[in-house]
């Protein structure tokens, strides 16, 4: 006699378990219920529908009704729902819209009624205005309202999964998007660092950013509708999406004797068994056990609750297989970035009480001397034996293999040693031969093995500052470019010279850019007899962890509903908004500039070279592979007067910007001269070159050449060993004392003589950073003179020092003045700042 198997709701978890137990069980009837029209469809990708990025709505529809029957003989009873369940008489309660109310008999029956959105008591609530997101039917009312010409504003109420999902794809169809999140930071599962960078993807595509405020009521104004936040902002918007969270659908098993957890999930096995005999249960209605931490939670995710729809239905066919636990693997896409975790993050550890270690490494997704590479974030997190608690990764490419990887490695209960022993495919286009994932493996291991001890950012809040001392070991640029407050910079290559600097009874805290040259340093330090401790990710992860949203213009108070904000923008009406857009997308640029491949500061150069081409009013359009450019552009536009229409960060990474020349400024007719001279007398830049180092060079004339590009008048003073910089390559004849002479032949004789500072190497040093910068498309540093020689960048030659060095003027090169400290002084007295290097 066949075996009568029922299943109640379909999509993943019951749509999986009638296809497996079919395909084991040719007799058994089975017989699925699922109270909507569709009985699997990709709920996954319903956002991204209503978004237009799937274009077509069939493609949302994995199965049909028919298509079940013909291929897998299953009984499918569409717009019928399991309204209850008797374990006693092992039937359950149907209500139909074609049969009415009936009961359906069983031998067993797997639950899958996933989970329904939660819709708080809040006045207003209910209205028309405000839409959830969960079949088909609420997609369909969603792509009807939001493709209407009249709904221009939207407000998303949770930063889930789906809340920002949701608030991408209204912003990707050109709608002002506010997202209001009642905690302190967006996607859960993500630390709030992690969670930092994708905020601030969605700022930057625009989406306005509201936390640690929830709704406090919803109210209808004619076809639109008011939302009341508990800090007394509002907000009205012509679409309200309500994303705040899920709860398990099982209202409809109360008074059935299953056993149900703390919060309403179905209580089940390792074989999905619930206590109630031949009753099992799958998807987003269960409790489930957390595979790292053990402790039973609910994790509403697709692909386990098809995993436990195919263990569910072996056990109904007789075959003992096991649910081991979710680990709560997750991605999503952030316009161009990419978020993904696996196992737990620090709030979960923290709130259970287990002990862990975190690291950061901030490597690029492949080899980076080939075109695309793009810089990623891992964060790891393992415990004192380097077993692998969890892991979180953001990035424009790359992130989903590697999450992947380390996902794998905590199923199989892996630690960081076998992170950095694995054998990971490579080739320069996908990975580097060190792939970020050994990289993580690395750093933790170093940290396991005590070779290293870290700190987190959090700790710089209660560092003792009487007993530690914070050193940053970057370079001097890199410090002037923004450091942690209160840290001395001693950069690493310079360390071991200056260890007399550092006071051995206290705890020296360094940390460098992204974390590498702060663990040499942590090794220098500590071998030298000093306790130290290295900021794991660097400098990078610092700012990650200062991330704020940005402020927004809401109205509060007793005015708050009849002046209540719509515009994502705060400084521009919904209709000057609506203009901006069309403009920025309808322009034509009269010139373009591809800056792709080029570092710092060469996309600046290469803006300004074509901005001091353009006539007045004219178009730029600039795309450039360099992240630092977004910000950059932004600063050089308001130094030069430019006017910046558009920018914004392009899929893989790329930045393209928009800016319109504008005319200088024309002084009023009574203005005078010396007016005109003193507002701008302190906008100049000048330095000193003292050194003869090819690094320091590099770095003179990357400045100079970033401040020309600006607009800034630079004047370079070039003295003592800083002369050797000007030096023409070849040998001048001209008549010189016997000490001129003896000078001459030691020093070297132009740029491409000069060493490094450190780890020069008998000029294999030289040879090998030179071989760097090409390979990375970084300018050479001829290349650097010439583009400031361009940019009339003004070089200085002091006569004093070339009289004790026996340099004439004849042996520099062309472009040179020759003055004193006195011309010095009064160029520096006319500028806003001044280095010596």
């Amino acid at each position: 006699m066949s075996k009568k198997v029922l299943i109640v709701g379909g999509v993943a978890g019951g749509a999986s378990a009638a296809a497996r137990l079919r395909r084991l069980d040719e007799d058994a009837h089975i017989v699925m219920f699922e109270r909507d029209h569709h009985i699997s469809f990709a709920n996954c990708g319903l956002p991204y529908y209503i978004g237009d990025s799937i274009k077509e709505r069939s493609k949302l529809l994995i199965q049909t009704p028919e298509a079940m029957y013909k291929r897998f003989n299953i009984d499918v009873r569409i717009e019928s729902e399991v309204i209850s369940l008797d374990p006693y008489s092992k039937t359950v309660r149907v209500r139909s819209k074609e049969r009415g109310e009936y009961d359906e008999t069983y031998d067993a029956v797997i639950l899958s009624p996933g989970a329904r959105p939660i819709k708080p008591p809040l006045p207003g609530i209910n209205g028309s205005g405000i839409h959830t997101l969960r079949n088909i039917p609420d997609t369909d009312r969603i792509k009807k309202l939001v493709t209407e010409q009249s709904c221009r504003t939207a407000v998303v109420i949770g930063g889930g999964f789906i809340g920002v999902e949701m608030a991408e794809n209204l912003r990707e169809l050109g709608l002002e998007v506010t997202l209001v999140e009642g905690g302190p930071q967006l996607l859960a599962p993500f630390d709030y660092e992690m969670s930092g960078k994708l905020s601030k993807e969605l700022e930057q595509h625009g989406v306005n950013l509201v936390l640690n405020d929830g709704v406090a009521s919803f109210a209808e104004q004619g076809t639109q509708t008011l939302v009341n936040l508990a800090s007394g902002t509002a907000f009205i918007a012509d679409i309200v999406v309500l994303a705040i969270g899920v709860a398990p659908d099982t209202g409809f098993l109360s008074g059935s004797g299953l056993e149900l957890g703390p919060r309403g999930h179905i209580v089940v096995n390792e074989r999905m068994e619930t206590n109630l005999e031949h009753v099992y249960a799958v998807g987003d209605a269960i409790e489930v056990t957390d595979y790292v931490s053990g402790f039973k939670t609910a994790v509403p995710l697709a692909g386990p609750a098809n995993k436990q729809g195919r263990i569910a239905a072996d056990n109904v066919a007789g075959l003992p297989t096991a649910y081991r636990g979710t680990q709560g693997t997750s991605i999503i896409k952030v316009f161009g970035l990419t978020g993904a975790t696996t196992g737990n993050n620090e709030k979960t550890l923290t709130r259970l009480g287990i002990p862990y270690h975190v690291t950061y490494v901030h490597p690029n997704s492949h080899a980076s001397y080939y075109p695309g590479a793009m810089p990623m974030t891992i964060k790891l997190l393992f415990n004192e034996s380097g077993t692998i608690l969890g892991a979180q990764a953001v990035g424009h490419i790359g992130v989903d293999k590697r999450i992947d990887d380390i996902a794998t490695v905590i199923h199989f209960k892996g630690n960081v040693s076998d992170l950095a022993e694995l054998e990971l495919a490579y080739a320069p286009p996908y990975s580097s031969a060190k792939d970020p994932v050994n990289m993580a493996g690395y750093t933790a291991e170093n940290v396991v093995s005590g070779r290293t001890a870290v700190y987190l950012p959090k700790d710089l809040e209660s560092r003792d500052t009487s007993n530690t001392v914070l050193v940053d070991v970057r370079s001097a640029i890199e410090h002037a470019n923004g450091h942690i407050p209160d840290s001395l910079l001693i950069p690493v290559d310079e360390l071991r010279s200056r260890l007399g600097e550092l006071d051995k009874n206290k705890e020296i805290w360094v940390y460098c850019q992204v974390g590498l040259r702060g663990y040499t340093a942590s090794r220098i330090l500590s071998q030298h007899g000093f306790k130290v401790r290295n900021l794991t990710g660097g400098y990078s992860t610092y700012l990650m962890s200062q991330y704020q949203p940005a402020s927004i213009t809401g109205d509060t108070g007793a005015g708050a509903a009849a002046n209540a904000q719509p515009s994502i923008l705060p400084n521009k009406t919904a209709e000057e908004e609506v203009a901006t857009a069309l403009e920025v997308e309808t322009f034509e640029a009269n010139v373009t500039l591809d800056a792709c491949g080029l570092s710092c500061p060469g996309p600046l150069i290469g803006v300004k070279k074509q901005m001091d081409q353009m006539q007045d009013g004219n178009v730029l359009k600039v795309t450039a592979s360099d992240p630092g450019f977004y910000e950059d552009i932004k600063a050089w536009a308001r130094m030069a007067g430019a006017e910046v229409l558009q920018i914004e960060r392009k899929p893989e990474g790329m930045i393209e910007a928009y800016l319109r020349k504008k005319a200088a400024p024309v002084p009023a007719e009574n203005t005078t001269t010396a007016t005109v001279q003193s507002s701008t007398s302190r906008e100049g830049s000048t330095m000193v070159v003292f050194s003869g180092e090819l690094d320091k060079a590099i770095a003179s004339f990357i400045i100079a050449n970033g401040a020309a590009a600006s607009g800034k008048k630079v004047t370079m003073f070039f003295t003592f060993w800083g002369l050797n910089v000007l030096r023409r390559p070849d040998k001048v004849n001209v008549p010189k004392s016997f000490i001129g002479r003896m000078f001459g032949a030691m020093m070297p004789r132009g740029s491409r003589k000069l060493g490094l500072s450190n780890m020069n190497m008998l000029g294999a040093g030289s040879i090998l950073i030179r071989k760097v910068m090409q390979s990375r498309n970084i300018a050479s540093l001829e290349e650097l003179i010439q583009s400031a020689v361009d940019q009339g960048v003004e070089m200085v030659a002091c006569q004093m020092s070339m009289d004790v060095m026996g340099i004439v003027k004849e042996e520099l090169i062309d472009g040179v003045k020759i003055g004193g400290v006195g011309y010095y002084l009064g160029q520096a007295d006319q500028s806003g700042h001044n280095l010596f290097i």
